[in-house]
């Protein structure tokens, strides 16, 4: 077994680390594993793997969800959840920054992607932000922090991939995010809220609160978010009522968010056409990876790689927590060089059947690896959110690095919490039965 762990993982590296495109790297890697160590021919296996992992209905949601958050990255959504959140902030501890916790938390919930919402929240807080006087490394700590939770809080293409290679059901999924991502929203604004408490308002460093408003005013304001929460309400309301498929909320949220862009001004000819473009490339290299993870999982299958390794690490007796603790720290380092797609189908591919034989609930551990997946969107070199920050702000990834510490010590919390209370992720997908 250990001569078969080497060699798959030599070649992995080799492939991931030459450049070679995620997807080819890991159909070299199930070739290479095939042909060396089993008899098995491998042609046959990997048309079939790709046949399978492309007709999935439930497949069809991906590209619709992204095309969603394409339209709505175009629609001028961050200037007016920034214009409807910045009257109800102005005399809570932090003041505005909180906009980059609950604005991306809401557009997350919108758009799915975690490189979408920060760069489009970031777009219209940082300079804002930056303007009234706020300290610029909680803004930037604040927003690439809180954008993650577009991995994580429904509808994620994160757990549609998940559920698509394991099988699980991408409703509950969706459900089962929903508490996790309140509660990471709640530590990072309670951090927040601690640190003006305790230096910020000291230090002048949570800015201008902007202009007092009337109730009145401040209602009026807040009608620009109503689309949104129509839109959010509507697509969770949908699923979780027994309403619709993920795929059928899906489809129904693009021309929603179309009818949004129209109405902010936002929508016409160009936007449609870049919008559509941009989702079919984007879906069509997550498929093209579904499927390259596909022919990995069925490799290792053959080769009784992941029955092996779970065996001998069974052996090792293990506990629960003691075992989670080793995934952690093992996706972490994979995470600073893998993007998340690929993190979640080379985990599936190899350790789930240590994951089953560990006794852990299958819903529970997506809503686990996603949350770890969100905190290698924060660690260097390989952190997406990092990238974006810099190309809006121009400063070094240490120092961004540095703004993101304490929300990335955050993270691990959670899943501390998400183990010792795992109904945060469970009760509401338990009570859909």
């Amino acid at each position: 077994m250990l001569t078969l762990s080497l060699t798959t993982l030599l070649i992995l590296t080799l492939l991931l680390g030459s450049g070679v495109w995620i997807a080819f790297a890991l159909i070299g890697t199930a070739w290479l594993a095939l042909t060396l160590f089993t008899g098995f021919a491998p042609g046959p296996i990997l048309a079939s793997d790709f046949w399978g992992a492309s007709y999935g209905w439930d497949l069809t949601a991906l590209p619709m969800f992204i095309w969603m958050g394409e339209i709505l990255f175009r629609s001028g959504l961050a200037d007016n959840m920034f214009r409807g959140l910045s009257p109800w902030l102005r005399r809570i501890p932090g003041r505005l920054l909180h906009t980059n916790i609950i604005g991306s938390g809401m557009f997350a919930a919108v758009c799915g992607s975690s490189a979408a919402t920060c760069a489009t929240v970031g777009k219209m807080t940082l300079p804002e932000l930056e303007r009234r006087g706020y300290d610029s490394r909680m803004a930037i700590g604040t927003l690439a922090s809180a954008a993650t939770l577009g991995l994580l809080i429904p509808p994620s293409i994160m757990l549609i991939v998940y559920g698509v290679v394991t099988e699980q059901s991408i409703s509950r999924l969706f459900i089962a995010g929903i508490g996790p991502g309140l509660m990471i929203l709640t530590l990072f604004m309670g951090y927040l809220m601690l640190w003006a408490l305790l230096k910020g308002n000291r230090a002048g460093l949570t800015g201008e609160a902007g202009p007092r408003l009337a109730l009145g005013e401040k209602l009026r304001h807040s009608l620009s978010l109503l689309p949104i929460l129509a839109l959010i309400g509507g697509i969770i309301a949908s699923i979780y009522g027994g309403l619709a498929s993920p795929t059928e909320a899906a489809s129904m949220g693009v021309v929603l968010s179309m009818a949004i862009a129209r109405r902010n001004g936002h929508f016409d000819r160009t936007i449609f056409r870049d919008s559509l473009f941009a989702a079919v490339r984007t879906a069509c290299m997550i498929a093209f990876i579904i499927a390259g993870a596909s022919f990995l999982t069925s490799a290792m299958g053959f080769t009784q790689l992941p029955m092996q390794l779970a065996r001998t690490i069974g052996e090792m007796g293990l506990s629960p927590g003691m075992l989670l603790l080793a995934l952690t720290l093992l996706l972490l380092g994979m995470g600073c060089f893998l993007d998340g797609i690929s993190l979640i189908l080379l985990v599936t591919a190899i350790i789930m059947p240590l994951v089953e034989a560990a006794g852990f609930d299958l819903i529970w551990f997506g809503i686990y690896l996603v949350v770890v997946v969100e905190m290698s969107q924060i660690t260097p070199p390989v952190g997406f959110n990092l990238f974006v920050i810099q190309g809006l702000t121009g400063k070094d990834i240490m120092t961004i690095t540095r703004a993101t510490l304490p929300f990335f010590l955050l993270m691990l919390l959670a899943i501390v919490l998400l183990h010792r209370f795992p109904e945060v992720a469970l009760y509401l997908p338990r009570a859909m039965n």
